[in-house]
């Protein structure tokens, strides 16, 4: 269903912008968004003109993945706890709108593109500043207490999150046909290695360089919640040190973008309990594992002809390169 011409959407928009007449003026596919479809809407009335942001599901989607419902409570609560997150705006579950339920967000500029950002210097401002302020986010984030019926979307806290991450990782490969023993190789190391629980937060989950935006002077906003959980916090910090969100700058340990330690001390400074290093560094193995995981559940996105798609298809080849990192991290020297 079309995003302009459409006077159920005008209708809505103009509603919950608190500008009566309003009405599509122009729409843009936003690139990135690998499971979600992510447009940028030009709302007019008279001389007033505001740039909203719509997410939708994509044709096909992984299993992981949140409701744009679930996804859109979640933004609301981190922008209720100062997270640098777009302004939610509202939410339609109207499929009589556009087809699909709806979330729609101030636009924030900015770029997210993980390899651009890493490898151009004039994004970001000071990098070892933007560590820290990424590091901040993420001790906001793990600070959220949720009221009640954020609580219920998440679900029980996990007892042990690291074992139960393996679980549910070695669950999906053992549904599909193709066997990948470097990835169950991974998962037996990550089981007899796994650190006792400790704390259990809210958890981001996806946190990394490629969803967050940033502009000449810094960081504008932090994306895409949409595998947001419980779980040990340590896993954050892992998944945005992870070797794999580096791109060409395998030396900077904090995503890419500056020196672990930057990451680490603004974690700190906003009230973050820094973990052991050996905890951060399990999350880093199983952020890899994690990674071939979904990159295998894009590949199947494309093969099942849901979503036929080129992008969809070389995503699911990138198991691959990170099943041997994992070879690597796992074998018996490097334990």
């Amino acid at each position: 269903m079309s995003l302009r011409d459409n006077p159920a959407l005008d209708a809505w928009l103009a509603g919950v912008l608190d500008l009566p007449g309003a009405r599509v003026t122009a729409v843009d596919k936003l690139s990135g968004g690998a499971i979600q479809e992510n447009w940028a809407v030009t709302v007019a009335a008279g001389a007033t003109t505001r740039r909203v942001v719509i997410r939708r599901d994509a044709p096909a989607t992984i299993a992981a993945s949140r409701s744009r419902a679930e996804e859109y409570a979640l933004i609301a609560a981190a922008h209720r706890a100062g997270v640098r997150v777009p302004q939610p705006l509202g939410f339609c579950d109207d499929l009589s709108v556009i087809g699909a339920p709806f979330a729609a967000m101030a636009w924030v500029g900015g770029t997210g593109y993980g390899p651009k950002v890493v490898r151009d210097t004039s994004l970001g401002g000071d990098r070892a500043a933007l560590g820290r302020e990424l590091g901040r986010q993420m001790a906001l984030i793990h600070a959220i207490d949720p009221d009640p019926a954020l609580a219920a979307i998440l679900g029980p806290r996990p007892a042990d999150p690291a074992l139960a991450a393996v679980a549910g990782l070695r669950g999906w490969l053992d549904a599909r046909p193709a066997p990948r023993p470097g990835l169950e190789w991974a998962l037996r190391w990550a089981e007899r290695h796994a650190p006792p629980p400790d704390r259990v937060t809210l958890t981001h989950q996806d946190f990394r360089t490629g969803n967050v935006l940033v502009d000449a002077q810094g960081l504008t906003a932090v994306l895409d919640w949409e595998f947001a959980a419980w779980s040990d916090p340590a896993c954050d910090l892992g998944w945005f040190c992870a070797r794999c969100w580096r791109f060409s700058r395998p030396d900077l340990e904090g995503g890419g973008l500056a020196a672990r330690a930057d990451v680490l001390a603004g974690y700190a400074d906003a009230g973050g309990t820094v973990p052991d290093p050996a905890r951060v560094r399990w999350w880093e193995v199983m952020a890899h594992a994690r990674w071939a995981v979904i990159a295998l559940q894009q590949g199947d996105r494309h093969a099942s002809g849901a979503e036929r798609s080129l992008h969809l298809a070389l995503t699911g080849r990138i198991a691959d390169t990170l099943e041997y990192q994992l070879l690597r991290m796992t074998a018996p020297e490097a334990a």
